[in-house]
């Protein structure tokens, strides 16, 4: 399995993506404005890795999971896929490379077709992709996609209400993986489901993930899972990433005061460590008129006049950390986001 459509450079890029959705009114459907769910986000994934796109909801971050996936056109920016732009792709064009790119979505109750037994659900993708000629290769690529999830091969011939939530997740990963993709987006693929099952699933994804080299865009709000499964962090904000950067920067160092108020409503198993949680005033500003400046200043601690009025880049904050903050240009005895991370170093 995966054995061509290699390519040299990350497997996923995400260049500059914009998705603005229009809003309409009146009796001729006039655009009044736009909601800017996503609003210039980059980001590369290598093959083998994982990166979670975490933030609270609303941020967009399972708007970049949709347009990466082109369920809807994109307003700007590109979608490389193995090195072949896909975002201008006309749908005939697009078909066969949406063989390379699949998606484990929140719902494991919703996300199945209830009217069609596993066994097809399973083998739609293998048929629409000419992965199988007869129907004992299909048979056989059943078999080992049950033994890959770690369900019973006869589970084939049940429909999907005879299954609990977190059997039918490992059913979509089946889906998934009967493409035999290189990225697999997961929206939300563990929220809707018990603790002690979260864990099954994430530990097979990881599994999954070092037996056949795939990438995961790991779209999650849970920090306590991703900290677990992840390689790499981006925190998203109001459509815009405010920081990324290897897993152990983000949870050890976060350089965003956003970032550090994230980590802090973070579950600790040591009771008696020494973190604070602190707590973010006022609510998340509309993606329909997001603040000027840092799109966090409205609800920043540290926030001052320049943060108001000019919006920070992304900026390097070691080997491969960046962070959109202007508090970085104070001297480091002045900094309160390096003097948090030394409280709870």
């Amino acid at each position: 399995m995966n054995a061509p459509h290699r390519h040299s450079g990350p497997v996923l890029e995400v260049n500059d993506l914009k998705k603005h959705f229009a809003i309409t009114g009146g009796f001729f459907s006039t655009v009044v404005g736009h909601v800017y769910a996503v609003d210039g986000v980059s980001f590369a994934i290598e093959r083998g890795e994982t990166l979670s796109l975490v933030g609270e909801s609303g941020c967009g971050k399972s708007t970049v999971g949709k347009a990466i996936l082109r369920l809807f056109t994109i307003t700007d920016g590109q979608v490389v896929l193995n090195g072949e732009r896909i975002d201008e792709l006309s749908n005939a064009k697009l078909r066969p490379l949406r063989q390379r790119i699949q998606v484990v979505f929140q719902d494991p109750f919703s996300s199945l077709n209830p009217r069609m037994r596993v066994r097809d659900i399973l083998a739609e993708p293998i048929t629409n992709f000419g992965l199988a000629k007869s129907k004992a290769e299909i048979d056989e690529r059943l078999a080992k996609l049950m033994d890959k999830v770690g369900l019973p091969r006869d589970a084939v011939d049940r429909w999907p209400h005879e299954f609990s939530g977190g059997q039918r997740q490992r059913i979509g990963i089946a889906r998934a993986l009967a493409a035999e993709p290189d990225v697999i987006i997961c929206d939300e693929a563990v929220s809707a489901l018990d603790v002690s099952v979260k864990a099954q699933i994430v530990n097979l994804l990881c599994d999954l993930q070092q037996e056949l080299g795939l990438a995961l865009l790991f779209i999650s709000h849970d920090l306590a899972i991703v900290e677990h499964m992840t390689h790499r962090v981006a925190v998203m904000y109001l459509g815009k990433i405010v920081e990324i950067g290897t897993r152990d920067a983000i949870f050890s160092a976060p350089m965003h005061p956003y970032t550090q108020a994230l980590l802090s409503a973070v579950p600790i198993p040591d009771p008696e460590a020494n973190r604070e949680r602190i707590l973010l005033t006022g609510d998340v500003p509309s993606p329909i008129n997001p603040p000027k400046g840092c799109r966090f200043n409205t609800r920043c601690p540290h926030a001052f006049d320049r943060c108001r009025s000019e919006e920070p880049a992304l900026r390097m904050m070691g080997e491969k950390h960046q962070a959109a903050c202007h508090l970085h240009d104070l001297p480091a005895a002045e900094n309160p986001i390096l003097k948090e991370n030394k409280k709870n170093g």
